[in-house]
């Protein structure tokens, strides 16, 4: 095989899979890219087994073929070339000679018969949805990912397709973030998947703003394809926890109206005066105002105050600093309301539009 491709082209086709790359030294193959050159483009596909990608570039092909190639290594060389044109021509023993200007490299490759191929998805329920509804969704939630592996079911994102609605949730036992929205399916589509955090961790960076995202789903795996990329993953397999239990039914007793930005700014800087061992910061609700605090016996304290929209009686309850901060850090609203019910409740946080936070507080100590 043997084919010229800009350094810039490559580069870009590489990075967009180079994360899928497995570390699994008892499959070497699974640490290659592979390349397969023909109809004047360059297709790369690596996986893991539970996560798969590939993409394609443009490139002048002179002599069609495939071969498998170290993939960190390959991104390592080609985001060092010196110059834009790229020459690389694969021998029968998948050795690679690449070229740019002065520059040489030979890479031993593997033959590409033992890449484990894709699943297909002939028999898959089938989904378009705007790229920019699944992105927003994605990253109004996905912080919420639990990183506890022996709760295996909450480290994804449940998606949930009923009643023309698309509804993303995600929990990690202490807090939960959830968005939906309005999607046309026929009615026999409707079903739940966990998506585990890999595969979201991907599809975020390969989604844009514009065009539609095309969504294959098997009883145990699933596709998307956006543009010239495919990424499949398997499912996560189980039963989500029965997350609308977490969310307070009924009105909340009291609403705040907080500005997104200035009460993250000030849970940041109050918070670089919490304990390792409290991890919690204070809010006090008094009339239009929050006072933020923190403070540990061993270290010192904060306090700041924050102007907002409150009539309500005086109350305090404290918070994960990092949980606070997460979902104000990944929405765009101008104001975020805070639902309170008492001091021992959960904390709800929603914006205009869909969007629910509901976060657990910790304990208060004076």
């Amino acid at each position: 095989m043997k084919f010229r491709i800009s350094k810039e082209a490559f580069l870009d086709g590489l990075q967009k899979v180079q994360h899928v790359v497995s570390s699994r030294t008892t499959l070497p193959i699974l640490s290659n890219v592979l390349l397969v050159a023909k109809n004047d483009r360059i297709q790369f596909t690596t996986t893991d087994l539970d996560v798969g990608i590939t993409g394609s570039v443009e490139a002048q092909i002179e002599k069609e073929g495939s071969t498998t190639l170290p993939a960190k290594r390959l991104v390592s060389i080609i985001r060092e070339l010196p110059s834009s044109e790229v020459e690389v021509s694969v021998d029968s023993k998948n050795h690679a000679s690449i070229r740019c200007g002065p520059s040489f490299f030979k890479i031993i490759g593997l033959g590409e018969a033992e890449f484990p191929p894709l699943p297909n998805f002939e028999t898959a329920k089938d989904f378009k949805i705007p790229q920019v509804i699944l992105r927003d969704g994605l990253k109004k939630t996905s912080y919420a990912i639990s990183s506890d592996e022996t709760r295996y079911v909450l480290n994804g994102i449940y998606i949930s397709f009923r009643e023309g609605k698309m509804t993303l949730v995600a929990t990690d036992g202490r807090r939960l973030a959830m968005v939906d929205a309005d999607l046309e399916f026929p009615a026999s589509h409707e079903t739940d998947v966990i998506i585990p955090s890999k595969a979201v961790q991907e599809l975020q960076r390969l989604l844009g703003d514009a065009g539609e995202v095309i969504v294959k789903l098997t009883k145990n795996q699933v596709s998307f394809a956006i543009g010239d990329s495919l990424l499949v993953s398997k499912l996560i397999d189980g039963n989500y926890p029965n997350y609308r239990q977490v969310i307070p039914s009924g009105d909340a007793n009291e609403r705040v109206i907080v500005p997104r930005e200035a009460m993250l700014e000030t849970v940041r800087r109050v918070s670089l005066l919490s304990s390792e061992k409290s991890n919690s910061v204070k809010l006090v609700f008094a009339e239009n105002r929050i006072e933020v605090t923190a403070n540990s016996p061993d270290v010192g304290e904060a306090q700041e105050s924050i102007d907002v929209i409150y009539q309500g009686p005086s109350m305090q309850i404290a918070f994960n600093p990092e949980f606070l901060q997460a979902p104000l850090r990944n929405l765009d609203s101008e104001n975020i309301y805070i639902d309170l019910i008492d001091e021992m409740s959960p904390g709800v946080i929603r914006i205009e539009g869909s969007f629910l936070y509901v976060l657990m507080p910790m304990r208060v100590t004076n």
